[in-house]
């Protein structure tokens, strides 16, 4: 652990194997319809099409979120996961095993792909380029291992304003939910403290692991500068990141059990709800910055 506060992706090892376990309930990632339409609709919103592509590689694929529910989509056929932390590589591969779904997976980095030259027809991220520490050089190994004419889609990183935001809105709510349930009629809302422990060291790493926060038009250049071509980043949540981002604390800070069903949906409805002003109304009149997440695509040239 001390070695790893000098060591970003020595971090990145230790914290994701940590959290691969619980990663899924933690993030409530599924691979039923919610998740499955929301991979399409962001892989869309990015890309602009839905496929298919016949092979495609996830770089810092986690437990498979985005890559296992694009191929449920039927935007992939065959796919391939790679991540730093072999115990996320592990679940990852349970995981398309459960669901049947052709995956093959590595334990690897993302700035020395180990797979040859023009092999995939798509790569794809989330959530992965702001735990890279170069990111120019996995861009380039991104367009190394794609096939003439391959594009690469990364969705889900945060903006450099969205980021800040939704630091403090986090760090605000899990204050007032570990203190105001500290008063004894509210004691049964209070999480065991050793649990709260944990949650706030996985929180101290998580400045470690968290690399970079991205301008829109600087993410553009970065993947033009690898020798991307038709590249494109656009962002989306700021009403639904405002909402979200407070009520994912919270059901981080209380216990499990206190939150049924009922407030799973309103969370969820909610959010639909507050993406949609986002897409037809706040993008159409406020600059993309202001939004807290960004998504890149581009090709390789032919």
């Amino acid at each position: 652990m001390e070695a790893a506060w000098r060591d970003p992706k020595l971090a990145n090892v230790l914290y994701h194997d940590w959290e691969a376990g619980t990663y899924d309930e933690k993030w409530s990632i599924s691979y039923d319809e919610r998740c499955t339409t929301y991979a399409r609709d962001r892989f869309r919103a990015a890309a602009g099409d839905t496929g298919p592509y016949a092979h495609a590689l996830e770089l810092g694929s986690g437990t498979g979120f985005f890559l296992l529910n694009l191929m449920q989509a039927s935007v992939v056929e065959k796919g391939s996961v790679t991540d730093l932390s072999p115990g996320m590589v592990q679940v990852a591969l349970r995981n398309a095993e459960n669901l049947g779904l052709p995956v093959d997976g590595r334990v690897a980095d993302a700035e020395t792909i180990p797979y040859d030259d023009d092999t995939f027809d798509l790569v794809v991220g989330h959530a992965v380029l702001h735990h890279i520490p170069d990111v120019a050089t996995a861009m380039r190994e991104v367009l190394r291992v794609l096939k003439p004419g391959g594009k690469f889609v990364f969705a889900g990183d945060p903006t450099n304003i969205g980021n800040t935001y939704a630091r403090k809105l986090g760090q605000l709510t899990w204050w007032l939910t570990t203190t105001v349930t500290r008063v004894p009629a509210l004691n049964s809302w209070r999480r065991p403290q050793e649990e709260l422990d944990e949650s706030s060291r996985a929180a101290a790493l998580e400045a470690v692991v968290d690399l970079h926060t991205f301008d829109p038009g600087d993410l553009e250049r970065t993947a033009r500068g690898a020798g991307a071509v038709e590249v494109r980043a656009v962002t989306e949540e700021l009403s639904a990141a405002l909402f979200g981002w407070p009520v994912r604390t919270f059901e981080a800070a209380v216990p499990r059990e206190k939150l049924g069903f009922g407030w799973a949906m309103f969370a969820y409805r909610s959010w639909q709800r507050l993406s949609w002003v986002d897409e037809n109304v706040l993008a159409k009149v406020l600059p993309r910055e202001l939004f807290y997440n960004v998504s890149v695509t581009g090709r390789k040239p032919l």
